[in-house]
């Protein structure tokens, strides 16, 4: 009999390994529950991003899944005990619920955000509800051409959280923010890919040889400089041109100091491949 995922150690809802490149593969491994997020795996996702944002031998982030969905929303049936209260307090009291949002769903995506290593989204399958919003938050996205993006919450009469009216709006505009968000319906990852929603679409087929390749790409590439200008960009449509330009200026005061910026420099000069140590 095969053991419920939600009775494996988190170390196996959430498979971790680092490769011979530095890359860190971040894997949700609950596919009999379609990778439903519980409050322990989100948890344990946002300690491996911490981890990795501080090994400085990490070059990037791949966050992707086992079994035919990506991940498809909360996991509603996991709960944790709540904590004590007074015997004539309420079920739930004031302030509770965006408590718990921003604790978790919005702590999740701002992992992913706040990330200084580059995180690549591979999704070979159905990301809808919280995982879509995961997968919108990875700086680069991969998905197969059968994949469905679905903004479920309207078809249980919810709200969308995990920052999505804050991702979404500044991909695709408000307008068709607000087409998905209020009929929730399928999103075919080619359309968007179009919207520019996910970085490619490939076929099957082609999966995961295009996310190796792109690991491979982000593995040998200038870690420090890619980690500012995420920075920079994350940061450009919350700010005014004098502060984005100030940004900017410090962001090359910064970078010039490492070894990768003057290794590119060098390799310009001598008219050869740099190599780049990520830092």
């Amino acid at each position: 009999m095969t053991t419920p995922s939600a009775d494996l150690p988190i170390t196996e809802q959430v498979l971790f390994r680092i490769d011979d490149e530095g890359m860190a593969w971040i894997t949700l491994n609950r596919p009999d529950v379609k990778n439903a997020i519980s409050p322990d795996q989100r948890d344990h996702v946002i300690e491996l991003l911490a981890q990795v944002n501080t090994d400085i031998g990490v070059r990037g982030v791949v966050l992707g899944h086992t079994g035919d969905a990506f991940c498809t929303g909360a996991d509603l049936r996991a709960r944790r005990e709540p904590p004590p209260r007074p015997d004539d307090a309420p079920e739930r009291t004031v302030g509770e619920v965006s408590k718990m949002i921003r604790e978790g769903a919005q702590r999740l995506i701002s992992a992913v955000l706040d990330c200084e290593k580059p995180v690549l989204g591979a999704i070979s399958g159905t990301a809808a509800g919280i995982g879509a919003h995961l997968a919108f938050a990875c700086d680069l996205v991969i998905a197969a051409d059968d994949v469905r993006f679905i903004e479920v919450f309207a078809r249980r009469a919810l709200v969308p959280d995990g920052g999505g009216a804050y991702l979404l709006p500044r991909s695709i505009g408000i307008q068709r923010t607000k087409e998905l968000m209020f009929f929730g319906d399928d999103l075919p990852a080619t359309e968007a890919a179009a919207l520019g929603l996910v970085n490619r679409a490939v076929p099957r087929d082609d999966f995961e040889a295009t996310v190796a390749e792109w690991a491979t790409r982000l593995a040998n590439a200038p870690t420090r400089a890619i980690a500012l200008t995420k920075g920079l960009v994350n940061r450009s449509l919350d700010s005014d041109r004098a502060t984005a330009f100030r940004e900017e200026a410090v962001a090359q005061e910064l970078n010039m100091g490492t070894i990768d910026a003057n290794e590119g420099v060098q390799a310009f000069i001598e008219r050869r491949s740099a190599t780049y140590r990520g830092f």
